[in-house]
């Protein structure tokens, strides 16, 4: 049996990883990985953003991961919200395209286009 005080802890621990995933004031990267986004590669993904969030000292911007996002064909999957715009879907990404979607996207504040969901083409 733990003690109250170990309990509270706990709890303190849990509300903050919560509000982590729920803080409008910051900048969220969500990549997919589900079993399809880690087959297709995200785990390297992830790795990149937190390694170039962390070497940037981007203390505005919490990196985390999210279950199957439902596009299992375009994974891996990266999403980034801003507060008060639109989400940005990125597209079978890899580590340099995290990269590049950290510096362009997320320090200059511009969309990195052509790896969007949108730019994407059919066959």
């Amino acid at each position: 049996m733990k003690s109250i005080e170990e309990l509270n802890k706990i709890r303190e621990e849990s509300l903050a990883k919560m509000n982590l995933r729920t803080d409008k004031e910051r900048i969220r990267i969500v990549v997919g990985m589900a079993t399809c986004g880690i087959s297709a590669g995200a785990r390297p993904v992830l790795t990149a953003l937190l390694e170039e969030v962390s070497k940037r000292k981007l203390e505005n911007v919490v990196v985390s991961q999210t279950g199957c996002i439902g596009l299992c064909r375009l994974e891996p999957i990266v999403e980034v919200y801003e507060p008060g715009k639109e989400k940005v879907t990125y597209i079978e990404m890899t580590p340099e395209k995290a990269r590049r979607v950290v510096a362009q996207h997320i320090v200059n504040g511009n969309v990195v286009n052509e790896y969007t969901i949108g730019s994407y083409k059919s066959e």
